[in-house]
């Protein structure tokens, strides 16, 4: 396999990367962000107990969806057959990293942690993924059109739930629909083959099972 320059690397090189990238992803405090934090400059709100609980459990959902982001790019970039889909799915999770510092900071803020749950989701991505690019490029670049689409129905159900006067959690989720757009977007031009209903299905199945246990956990 190659890297993004050109060069080869070995299987064994390449499983360092791995999980190089996915200690990143799940240790607190690993990510960090490219772009500025959409919720700087916004006033902190002052939140009941309740409310603030609310929020962050919504914002630790949103953590753990890029933590799945996160691993189904790598699982995905590891299978990709064609170096520009391999790049492709590189650089979204490079993008994706944004929202998962900034999902990270807010839940600092209010005064919670991220999910104990997130080692399992990330593995069950990572095989996602992997799946989906050895099931093709085509195959891979509809199943990453489908993540964004369904990832932005959930976030704007999450605008919605959230308390209305913390708008610093409002601007990160705002931010983030615009990416997920882009990056399901991407993928439909770049070919992505529509997925058959039932595969939709499963995996909607599986984003509500996840939301329910990570919003406590």
């Amino acid at each position: 396999m190659e890297n993004h320059h050109g060069r080869n690397i070995s299987s064994l090189d390449n499983l360092l990367v791995q999980f190089d990238q996915a200690l990143r992803t799940l240790i607190p405090g690993s990510s960090h962000a490219a772009r500025d934090n959409p919720a700087d400059g916004q006033t902190e709100p002052d939140l009941d107990e309740s409310a603030r609980k609310h929020a962050a459990g919504l914002m630790r959902i949103n953590h753990t969806g890029e933590v799945c982001a996160q691993a189904l790019y790598q699982g995905q970039a590891l299978t990709a057959r064609l170096p520009d889909v391999r790049e492709s799915m590189e650089k979204s999770a490079g993008e994706e990293v944004d929202h998962l510092a900034w999902c990270e900071t807010r839940l600092r803020e209010l005064d919670s942690n991220t999910s104990l749950l997130n080692p399992l989701w990330y593995t069950m991505s990572f095989g996602l993924g992997a799946a989906a690019g050895l099931a093709g490029d085509r195959w891979s670049l509809g199943f990453v059109a489908e993540t964004e689409e369904q990832v932005c129905r959930h976030l704007e159900d999450h605008l919605q739930k959230l308390p209305e006067s913390d708008h610093k959690s409002r601007a990160i989720l705002e931010q983030m629909i615009k990416d997920e757009r882009q990056h399901g977007e991407a993928a439909r031009n770049a070919g992505g083959t529509e997925l058959p209903l039932p595969v939709k299905q499963l995996m909607s199945g599986l984003s509500r099972v996840m939301k329910k246990t990570v919003y406590r956990f």
